[in-house]
């Protein structure tokens, strides 16, 4: 009879632990900036779910060790040793099989989440244009970026080409002949920046939506993503690009279809 109770208080706290993890998982969600592309919900899943393993392994080893205290305390002047749990070939067969089964999980989920956000590698670009030295055609030329082949599997209804130096973010709209140092995106289509820099490594970074990507110099790195709430935010340089790194910030819009025409509009050069 007493086995049986413990059995039931074990899966009764296994039951509670799942229902408090998910719990806590959900919550996760609030813990992060608003999503502002279709891509932040997939890497806000992904941040869910680990909140939620987490707190389901925090909650059961808490929940063990009270136990334990509460139900094996040993008698006073008693030094002798517990059970061992050694060549339990369950046990053993347990804690190998489930965490390398969520390793996998993890990683699996992750390259899924990379492959949809669809980031040309170096390695890629490196085999298949060599690199490109970002230089103006002429002294008069106010493109600051010339325009390169960049490989990309992922289709895009808009083109903008991003340069990072010290500084400042530098954005061109090709089919516009447009440059301005403001970022604007029309909402509810994907997008496909193509990203250089003109001396040292920085990195491309919008929380809300959810894109941190480092961009090196004399190589060309695209990536496509999906604005999906209208609004205001903040670019940042995610990498130490030197003293005034911090200062190296720019605006980026995400406007409705009529109000990017309006500004494309606004902003070529007459």
């Amino acid at each position: 009879m007493l086995r049986a109770f413990e059995i039931f208080l074990l899966m009764a706290f296994v039951a509670v632990n799942m229902v408090a993890s998910r719990w806590i998982g959900q919550q996760a969600y609030s813990w992060m900036p608003l999503q502002a592309t279709a891509e932040a919900k997939q890497v806000d899943n992904l941040f869910s779910f680990l909140t939620a393993v987490g707190a389901f392994i925090f909650i059961g080893i808490v929940g063990v060790i009270l136990y334990s205290i509460i139900t094996c305390r040993a008698p006073r002047g008693d030094w002798s040793h517990g059970h061992p749990a050694r060549s339990d070939w369950r046990i053993e067969a347990l804690w190998t099989v489930i965490p390398f089964v969520l390793v996998l999980w993890i990683a699996g989920q992750s390259f899924k989440i990379y492959q949809q956000l669809d980031i040309q590698g170096l390695t890629l670009i490196a085999h298949l244009h060599p690199p490109t030295v970002i230089e103006p055609a002429d002294a008069s030329d106010s493109n600051p970026l010339q325009p390169t082949e960049i490989a990309t599997s992922k289709p895009a209804a808009q083109e903008i080409e991003v340069v990072a130096k010290q500084w400042v973010w530098s954005f061109r709209y090709p089919d516009r002949n447009t440059t301005s140092t403001e970022l604007h995106l029309p909402v509810n289509q994907s997008v496909h920046l193509s990203m250089q820099s003109e001396d040292v490594i920085h990195g491309f970074y919008v929380p809300e939506f959810r894109l941190k990507q480092d961009i090196l110099p004399n190589h060309t790195i695209g990536i496509v993503f999906t604005p999906l709430r209208e609004g205001k935010y903040r670019l940042n340089d995610s990498q130490f690009s030197g003293t005034n790194f911090a200062l190296m910030e720019a605006n980026v819009y995400v406007d409705s279809p009529e109000a990017y025409d309006q500004w494309l509009t606004q902003a070529a050069p007459h």
